[in-house]
């Protein structure tokens, strides 16, 4: 009695998660670099774990808040070129929704 490995198979697995891991990855960094672009630079408030990480100061917040406002206001694009960012950034958003969405129902209704 062997063992049989179905080695197609393995190789379609492989390649469907890789493409999929590719697509999410790439539509989220695309949607984050266009938001940036777009003038809406995401600011995440410090979070506290005991030993974990350096948490940085409310000050420090404020600072990086007051820079990532300041930059904005330095960018070249025009306000229709913002504008078209950010949808960009939106869709690119949604689309990595709609795939990660798909892989699941691939993995559901299979």
């Amino acid at each position: 009695m062997g063992i049989s490995i179905d080695w197609l198979a393995f190789v379609q697995v492989f390649a469907a998660a890789l493409i999929g891991a590719l697509l999410v990855v790439g539509f989220y960094a695309g949607g984050l670099r266009l938001l940036v672009r777009g003038g809406r630079a995401p600011i995440v408030a410090p979070a506290e774990f005991t030993d974990a990480i350096t948490v940085i100061s409310e000050k420090e917040a404020r600072r990086a808040a007051k820079a990532a406002a300041k930059a904005a206001k330095k960018s070249p694009l025009t306000d229709a070129q913002k504008r078209l960012a950010l949808i960009g950034a939106y869709l690119s958003f949604a689309l990595c929704g709609v795939a990660v969405l798909a892989g699941l129902a691939l993995i559901v209704l299979h």
